[in-house]
């Protein structure tokens, strides 16, 4: 049963979605919020204790202060659509000391709850970017798919310790009410999706794809089938759905 809980990059978005969600549970006590941003005084929840912190910073002693959390959520990141020609090469390393690097640092910090024989429930928001090439999103693909292997890796290395506890790897499509690509939050969208993420975090499953079997099964198996058509199928659906500006 989850009673204190941390989301980090939960001040907006699915991230403030999941920690609305659990803060609305009686038998959760405490949903602590790790952002850059404050969350705004509209979503304010009394279990809320908000800290802010610039995930590119060096120091991450901060995370050693929530020694009394049984669930980690990470949900911060972020993308833009563009070629990767009119990518800057600045932008390159920050999708990584944003979207990656910071999942790595943040797991180590509680790597030895995960490795106990304790419950902890934790989950990361990936992207099925990360399973295949992603015209438009190559840099963002690329911290994405970083990601998947790296959590696919430590739940084998959890399994084979004995540890019950799996990372959740969430991998879904474009979210509807979030604030991913300058959106705008909207709790009620979101909290059927906030509600399912929480829910398979209880599971301890490691994989959860929204809409697998209505659409990205048939998308990942065509992959697998030839990589390079769908990769142009990819492309020239981005600039058919004016995803790309």
């Amino acid at each position: 049963m989850i009673k204190r809980a941390l989301v980090v990059g939960g001040a907006n978005g699915i991230g403030l979605s999941i920690a609305t969600e659990l803060a609305l549970r009686q038998s959760v006590e405490k949903v602590y919020i790790v952002d850059k941003s404050a969350v705004a005084e509209e979503f304010m929840n009394p279990k809320f204790e908000s800290f802010l912190f610039d995930l590119t910073q060096k120091d991450y002693s901060i995370f050693d202060k929530f020694h009394d959390i049984d669930t980690l959520m990470i949900t911060a990141g972020f993308g833009r659509l563009a070629l990767f020609k009119d990518i800057d090469e600045e932008m390159i390393s920050l999708s990584f000391n944003v979207n990656t690097i910071p999942v790595m640092r943040i797991v180590k910090h509680f790597y030895t709850k995960l490795a106990s024989q304790e419950d902890f429930y934790c989950g990361v928001m990936v992207s099925i970017a990360g399973f295949m090439s992603s015209p438009f999103f190559s840099v963002y693909a690329a911290t994405k798919a970083a990601l998947r292997i790296f959590i696919e890796s430590v739940n084998v290395e959890l399994l084979k310790g004995g540890s019950p506890n799996q990372i959740l790897n969430v991998s879904p499509g474009s979210l509807k009410g979030t604030s991913f690509s300058n959106g705008k939050t909207d709790l009620n969208v979101t909290a059927p999706m906030a509600q399912a993420i929480i829910n398979e975090m209880e599971k301890k499953n490691d994989i959860y794809i929204p809409q697998y079997e209505e659409v990205f099964k048939h998308v990942l198996n065509r992959y697998q089938e030839d990589f390079r058509k769908e990769g142009a199928h990819s492309y020239d659906y981005k600039l058919e759905t004016g995803r790309v500006k």
